[in-house]
């Protein structure tokens, strides 16, 4: 995915033509101090994408006292904007920055539902559902959109590391095929756990009392949570293994 995928600064410095001032810095050194941090350019993605519009929802909702459709709708314009970008610039499909939209639309189409606390929950449970869905269809069509959470974990702000990532997800690595199955494997653990969320609240709405589910919500959420984090091993650590030993492959030096 373009613009969840951390840009691996491999370049090696070239060869110097003058002869270097004593005290100086040398020109690797400097090439070196310019090359992007891999952690931050690996989460600089997810402030944009995610971050910058909760924010922006937060505060127009809360400081500023927008109704929630207003909020929502203008704090879509930002994750709008970076969807429609990636798509007439790099002629590729911002993942996460559409999903963002994709549950802001959802939450605008659910501020009109109306009634009891029943139907509130529900609606909570529909937008988490809706980022089920979104997280599963990304490993479906091979993008999964939850790459981009798990890389700076496992890249760990190395640059050699963020570069044998970059090989094993373009498929410029021989291990890549497994890394990209691990991938996959990795977003529909969580998004199947989302969903267990989302259908476990929307049910437990109908059929438990409201006051129960008032903080039984929180505890299906904070569930999904610690399940998606358990199992999405089964898959994270393969990805460890793989990503250590292509770090240390001769075509990594």
């Amino acid at each position: 995915m373009s613009s969840q995928t951390v840009s691996a600064a491999a370049s090696a410095p070239a060869t110097a033509l003058t002869v270097p001032v004593q005290g100086a810095p040398a020109a690797g050194s400097t090439a070196a101090a310019k090359e992007p941090n891999p952690l931050a350019s690996g989460l600089r993605p997810l402030a944009l994408d995610v971050a910058a519009p909760l924010v922006g929802y937060y505060l127009l909702h809360s400081a500023c006292g927008l109704s929630e459709f207003a909020a929502l709708a203008w704090s879509s314009v930002f994750p709008a904007a970076r969807t429609l970008l990636g798509l007439l610039g790099e002629r590729k499909l911002n993942l996460w920055a559409a999903l963002m939209l994709t549950i802001n639309l959802a939450g605008l189409a659910l501020t009109f539902v109306t009634g009891d606390a029943r139907m509130m929950i529900a609606k909570d449970g529909g937008l988490s559902g809706t980022v089920a869905v979104a997280v599963l269809i990304s490993a479906a069509i091979g993008r999964p959109v939850m790459t981009s959470v798990l890389m700076p974990f496992l890249t760990k702000g190395k640059q050699d590391r963020a570069a044998a990532w970059q090989r094993l997800v373009e498929g410029r690595a021989d291990a890549s095929k497994a890394f990209r199955r691990h991938e996959r494997v990795f977003s529909a653990i969580w998004g199947t756990a989302l969903l267990g969320e989302c259908t476990a609240r929307v049910v437990g709405a109908f059929t438990l009392p409201v006051s129960t589910m008032a903080w039984l919500s929180t505890v299906f959420m904070i569930g999904a949570i610690v399940a998606g984090s358990m199992l999405g091993q089964i898959a994270a650590d393969p990805m460890e293994k793989l990503l250590a030993a292509e770090t240390e492959a001769p075509t990594a030096a």
